[in-house]
């Protein structure tokens, strides 16, 4: 699964610097989240960084990119590679 940023974003920095793949950057109206480059944070942390640390719980499960954890693991590797 991809993690992705809800319109309900008030841009408060706090997810950006927790991303250990880089993935979320900022986006025309709130941060986004490259479906591409979220693992979920598998290969670094138990739990997903940026939900964590966001004050509103803006940041949810994508829909659209469901991936089990042995293809988030995958994506991991592929990214180290990068």
């Amino acid at each position: 699964m991809a993690l992705r940023i809800t319109d309900a974003c008030i841009n408060c920095d706090m997810c950006l610097p927790e991303c250990p793949n880089e993935a979320i950057f900022e986006g025309q109206k709130v941060y986004e989240i490259d479906v591409a480059r979220c693992t979920e944070c598998v290969g670094f942390y138990e739990h997903q960084t940026c939900m964590a640390v966001c004050p509103i719980d803006c940041i949810e499960i994508h829909p659209e990119h469901i991936e089990s954890k042995a293809a988030l693991e995958e994506k991991f590797k592929a990214l180290k590679i990068i």
